[in-house]
């Protein structure tokens, strides 16, 4: 694998007063990525067993039950265009570009930095949300193993430690990691998925259940979106690698394609799979009547295979859960890293490590986040499963959704700004269509998001209550936090805040 030398004169971090410091004098990420080993990444923070065996079940019992593997499609077609214009905008992003680069980009650096704010809670959220799982299918396990009867939390330590050691060191080091792990993960997916379809499941194979209009209205198909598009958070984290990859024009566009393309079909075909097993007539209890212990998979695989084959997925879970927990932490130490050098965080956090080329510091900071963050939920004695996971995965997706909305209008708004030869469809027309299908999902999503949490009113009807306020409210304040730097930014230093244009995450 080719070898990048670092420049020592780039490694330093900005020193006072050049929080405005031009891209030439601003450290320098290190790596040689493939397409393969990007979308090995962004596919890894997808986790598709993590989605198949975690979100799935709650996207069907809180959601629109068999109906369920339809909105992966939907989901998917709606990332599709938003992918779109993110390619077309990707080679005019000099830097590894982001929420944060593209929205500066397109719309201006007050909507760039809140956006990076925002971005920075999303992607905390999904990983803490993971940390809580990760402690839960380990403990189970291991207590089933041996008997020992350590805390959820005890081993969500645990993880935060070993992330903390891999995203520490060179970039290419974590790929290797990921890669086979996620061709484990998706490979026992796919044999129990062919293995349900081949024995007629239940009932025998009925695409209607899953995939006619009236399966897809089912329920409460705006929880249903949620958890869908949760399984795609990460997608949109290979421009994230720009600056790590080899021929980053030609590399990222393609690995955004790969990635949005192959996880939509493995995603709606496990899942049919997984409702063909129970049937729609009984898929959403025994969702519900294993949602304490999250292994409704592992029952289906024992059912269909054996014991054997569930204890194999149980292991590979939680190797999917680490790659998805390791990969998030990679992009979130990157957003660190980035605001750093723009002087919005503190200026140490922009070191790059002289010998793996890694935001080192960033990175150590964000396991110490993550280390705090997990035991304020332990203290609270919030269950790994039904809350911490579902109630911090949903707020991810809120954040992830307005995300990519304010992304497409960043991308339609550069392109007209713009005198560039680039076709209607990419500039324009896919962006557009993309901030509308998103802005709906939004919208569903937040109407629906009572019912993900279980507020009520007084009469005990489902409704908005203290809970919704709190979760929605941090993502609120995230985004207005950002914009508020950034203002104060514009009034102090007018130079760093025009340089935040530039941004690399």
């Amino acid at each position: 694998m080719m070898t990048t030398t670092i420049n020592q004169s780039i490694c330093k971090p900005p020193t006072a007063g050049t929080a405005g410091a031009t891209a030439s004098t601003r450290p320098e990420l290190a790596g040689s990525l493939g397409t393969g080993a990007i979308v090995f990444m962004v596919v890894a923070a997808a986790a598709p067993l993590t989605v198949l065996g975690g979100g799935t079940p709650v996207g069907i019992l809180l959601g629109n039950g068999a109906g369920f593997p339809s909105t992966f499609i939907i989901a998917g077609l709606a990332l599709a265009l938003f992918s779109v214009g993110l390619s077309a905008m990707a080679r005019y992003v000099p830097r590894s570009g982001a929420f944060f680069a593209y929205i500066s980009q397109g719309l201006n650096p007050t909507w760039g930095l809140a956006a990076a704010m925002l971005a920075m809670v999303t992607y905390t959220a999904i990983q803490l949300s993971v940390y809580c799982l990760i402690g839960l299918q380990l403990q189970t396990g291991i207590e089933a193993v041996t008997g020992a009867n350590l805390p959820w939390w005890a081993y969500s330590f645990l993880m935060v430690a070993i992330v903390a050691f891999l995203g520490y060191r060179r970039i290419d080091m974590s790929s290797k990691v990921l890669g086979p792990l996620l061709v484990a993960e998706i490979g026992v997916v796919v044999i129990l998925s062919a293995v349900i379809l081949a024995r007629g499941g239940a009932h025998g194979i009925d695409p209607a259940a899953s995939f006619s209009p009236a399966a897809v209205a089912s329920g409460a198909p705006g929880v249903a979106l949620m958890f869908s598009i949760a399984g795609f958070i990460g997608f949109e984290s290979t421009a994230v690698y720009r600056s790590e990859a080899r021929d980053p024009d030609r590399t990222i566009p393609r690995a955004t394609y790969i990635a949005v393309a192959f996880v939509t079909v493995l995603y709606a075909f496990s899942s049919f799979a997984l409702v063909s097993a129970w049937g729609s007539d009984r898929v959403q209890q025994v969702a519900g009547e294993t949602l304490a212990k999250g292994n409704m998979l592992q029952v289906t695989a024992q059912a269909y295979i054996g014991p054997w084959y569930a204890a194999v997925i149980s292991l590979l879970l939680i190797t999917s859960l680490f790659a998805c927990v390791l990969s998030f932490h990679n992009v979130l130490a990157r957003y660190m890293f980035s605001l750093s050098t723009h002087g919005v965080l503190p200026r140490g956090l922009g070191t790059v490590h002289a010998r793996h080329g890694s935001p080192s510091r960033a990175s150590l900071a964000q396991s110490a986040t993550a280390a705090g963050i997990v035991l304020v939920i332990a203290l609270l004695g919030a269950d790994p499963y039904a809350q911490g996971f579902t109630w911090l995965s949903g707020m991810a997706t809120v954040g992830f959704v307005t995300l990519m909305v304010l992304t497409c209008l960043a991308v339609v708004t550069f392109f007209i700004r713009h005198d560039i030869d680039v076709s209607l469809w990419s500039s324009g027309i896919a962006p557009g269509l993309g901030a509308v299908a998103l802005t709906t999902f939004l919208y569903f999503i937040i109407s629906n998001f009572p019912t993900l949490v279980g507020d009520a009113d007084s009469g005990g009807h489902t409704a908005a209550g203290p809970l919704t306020y709190t979760l929605l409210g941090i993502l609120a304040a995230s985004l207005l936090a950002g914009a508020a730097r950034a203002l104060l930014l514009r009034r102090k230093d007018p130079t760093a805040y025009h340089n935040l244009v530039d941004a690399d995450a």
